[in-house]
Parts: C-alpha cells; structure tokens; sequence
C-alpha cells in the first residue's frame, strides 16, 4: 500500500527541557524552560525564562527534577503540554 505525501503528517509538536518549579496540583506540575535570546538592538544575549504548565498523569514528578516535555492538544485553561520523561532527579 503506497502512502502519499498527504496522508504522511510530520510530527511538528515542540519539545522542551526544564526543571520542575511546583508540583502542589493534581496530575499537573509547573515546569520553568529558560531560552537564550539575543537582544535586537543591543546584541547582547539575555536568558529568558518561562513557565509551562504540564500534564503528568502519574504525579511522579518532584521539584528540582530536569524533565523533557511535549506540546500537545489543550488539556485545560492552561495545559498545553505533557510530560515525556524525566531527565534528572533532584537531589
């Protein structure tokens, strides 16, 4: 069976890793990314820092863990992502 280049979807969902900053909700923790940009005018390079709200469905995560999460359908008013897998136990 041939699949045409419509019926193939690339998986475009973004993917990112940061440290759990709050786990005080239900199946949901608080994870901050933080990103290097560089200032358009000044050229200078400045650390920008987010917070994402993140679906994780087993309540394994715990503060201070490194985790990689993923993009995914909206969850609720302010879940837009999901938890891959965790990177790094806080120690």
């Amino acid at each position: 069976m041939a699949e045409t280049a419509e019926s193939v979807r690339a998986n475009t969902r973004k993917v990112r890793e940061g440290v759990v900053a709050s786990t005080s909700m239900d199946k949901t923790i608080v994870v901050r990314v933080s990103d290097r940009v560089r200032h358009p005018r000044y050229d200078k390079t400045m650390q920008r820092t987010g917070r994402l709200y993140v679906h994780d469905d087993g309540n394994d995560a715990r503060v201070g863990d490194r985790v990689r999460v993923q993009e995914t359908r909206p969850l609720s008013k302010l879940k837009r992502w999901r938890l891959v897998e965790i990177l790094e136990r806080a120690r």
